[in-house]
């Protein structure tokens, strides 16, 4: 009936009135009597609260502003119902504007949209709502035309506007829908949506404004003979930074320097040394202010080889011709100093210096030499678990023990994605995958038959799948994912020649080296229980051995673990899931000879 309708309303629309095209259409303050009736200046109406109350008697919920369900029958229709019968298609070419404001920490956004002609004689208003993706925020405006309205074909390229959308925070996500009045029952095409992102704090105020989102833009790189320097440029007095620091990695290693620049030296730039870096060696840095999520400035080191310059004997000065005899009668002295300096270094190793308020457990009465572990790092590193949950939940319970055991007496933070269902579930599990990938400074993979075969399953393993897929297939697609990006930024970080320790591997004893996907054969993998040490010395950038010394903590050794209470619990773990892997493969052996 209504596309009827519509070809007749279409032949007769050139003898109608066309309004102007130029300008877009903005809300007008009119009284809902003025709606109903028809008056002139109630064309395009913004219904408030107020209106609603005066017309159902009760105010609807301040979240919801003035939209209410079926608007069009509750303040047009009672009278004549027909005219909220039609079918309309929802608007097109939604956009969303910002509005320059002078509050500094939210957005104001103003919609617009452009009515389809698709039953644009029948059209009635439009409801435009917005809501914060991941939050309960929401807001919503009504506006209705007068009842004796009708639009023009012509009018479908007309722009409509919303009222100012105030107060959302910025660097926000959200969704915006439009909806065209009337919406019969059974009717799928009467809105249209978009999802926008208010500004971030740099765009809307300049980086110069904003401390969460400053970082150093110009930076320079110097070296003279071993000596590192970096150049950058300081945040503006106005933020109030003080304090900034700078972290390098290479070859498994992290090198983090503090930095407090001089402020009544030099407002503007700031120089620090770089030490300990090897010659010869590329580093991946970063640079930052000492703030919480600060955004960080990456750069590269390439520290070259030094050559020191080798005197030929005609320049041999005459003092130093002098000194020789001097230096060969010293010389039997400083033999005898160090001989005795070595014997006594055995019989009484160099004390261990762990860090208390980090890795108090760690401590060894022995006696054994042991090197200190570094003192500069402000928090424990963090540390992102992969898994596949394809082997059975006591390959999962295996891998909830290994977090725990980590978080427990290795000084790291642990990202588990069973520890976190909450996020999980707001975000989606490939999205909180790729945030903590982002996020971690070590990701380790645990691989197992059932990691590196999901994406080719066999045949006789598809039905051992089905069951656990019921359980564990959210997890089993999110890790295969998850998994698969992480081997395309080993592959880049590899192209471009940039540090891979951030990234290891790792199968407990009941799984195979060939479990390991081919993308992560790059990068450092340990078997465990029995390379908890190694795991602990890539974690926290320290060699476990040195001339004359070694580092041993004993409740981390492949034997000592388990006297701790989650070190046992651990082992137990890992038997049971060895039991239950070895029988499936048994069953499934006999399944194939049957």
């Amino acid at each position: 009936m209504w596309r009827a309708a519509l070809v007749v309303f279409l032949f007769s629309a050139p003898c109608q009135h066309v309004w102007a095209q130029e300008g877009a259409i903005t809300p007008q303050d009119c009284s809902l009597d003025c709606i109903k009736e028809g008056g002139p200046g109630c064309e395009y109406c913004r219904i408030t609260r107020a209106d609603v109350k005066t017309a159902l008697g009760f105010n609807s919920f301040k979240e919801f502003g003035s939209c209410i369900p079926w608007p069009c029958f509750e303040l047009l229709g009672k009278k004549d119902p027909q005219i909220c019968q039609h079918y309309v298609h929802g608007p097109n070419n939604v956009e969303v504007e910002f509005v320059n404001e002078s509050n500094s920490e939210s957005d104001t956004v103003v919609v617009s949209w452009k009515p389809s002609y698709y039953g644009i004689a029948f059209l009635r208003g439009f409801q435009v709502s917005l809501q914060a993706l991941g939050g309960s925020s929401f807001a919503c405006q009504l506006f209705l035309f007068h009842r004796n309205l009708s639009l023009p074909a012509s009018q479908s390229q007309r722009v409509y506007k919303s009222d100012p959308f105030p107060g959302l925070p910025l660097g926000s996500q959200y969704a915006v829908t439009v909806m065209a009045l009337p919406v019969p029952e059974e009717w799928e095409r009467f809105y249209r949506s978009r999802n926008f992102s208010s500004r971030s704090c740099a765009e809307k105020n300049g980086l110069e404004k904003c401390k969460k989102d400053w970082y150093p833009k110009h930076i320079e790189v110097q070296q003279e003979g071993t000596a590192i320097t970096v150049t950058f440029n300081l945040a503006p007095p106005q933020l109030g930074i003080r304090s900034y620091f700078s972290l390098c990695y290479a070859n498994s290693m992290k090198t983090y320097t503090d930095i407090s620049p001089n402020f009544k030296k030099n407002q503007t730039h700031h120089s620090f040394q770089m030490n300990d870096l090897q010659e010869g060696t590329k580093y991946t840095c970063e640079i930052a202010a000492d703030q919480m999520d600060a955004v960080r400035k990456t750069f590269n080191v390439q520290v070259l080889h030094f050559l020191k310059a080798v005197s030929t004997p005609h320049s041999v000065s005459p003092s130093l011709a002098l000194m020789l005899p001097l230096g060969l009668s010293v010389a039997p002295i400083f033999v005898v100093l160090v001989a005795a300096l070595i014997w006594k270094t055995r019989l009484q190793m160099k004390k261990v210096y762990i860090k208390p308020d980090i890795i108090r457990q760690e401590e060894s009465g022995t006696q054994e030499g042991v090197m200190p572990l570094p003192r500069n790092r402000p928090t424990p590193p963090r540390l992102l678990i992969c898994y596949s949950s394809c082997d059975g939940p006591a390959h999962v319970k295996a891998v909830m023990q290994l977090g725990a055991f980590i978080q427990q007496h290795m000084a790291t933070q642990v990202c588990l994605d069973l520890w976190d269902s909450l996020s999980m579930a707001e975000e989606g599990g490939m999205a909180w995958h790729c945030r903590q990938i982002w996020e971690s400074d070590f990701i380790l993979v645990i691989c197992s038959r059932g990691l590196n075969r999901r994406s080719k399953p066999s045949e006789g393993d598809e039905d051992d799948g089905a069951d656990e897929g019921l359980h564990y297939g959210s997890n089993a697609f999110c890790s295969e994912a998850a998994v698969k990006l992480i081997g395309e930024e080993v592959g880049h970080a590899k192209a471009r020649g940039q540090d891979l320790s951030k990234y290891m591997a790792a199968i407990f004893d009941y799984s195979d080296e060939t479990d390991i996907p081919t993308e992560l054969r790059l990068v450092s993998h340990y078997i465990l229980t029995r390379d908890l040490q190694l795991l602990f010395s890539h974690l926290h950038g320290v060699a476990l051995h040195g001339p004359g010394h070694y580092l041993k903590i004993n409740h981390i050794s492949e034997d000592g673990f388990t006297k701790l209470p989650s070190g046992a619990a651990l082992q137990w773990a890992i038997y049971e899931a060895r039991t239950e892997i070895t029988a499936k493969r048994h069953h499934s052996v006999g399944n194939e000879g049957d």
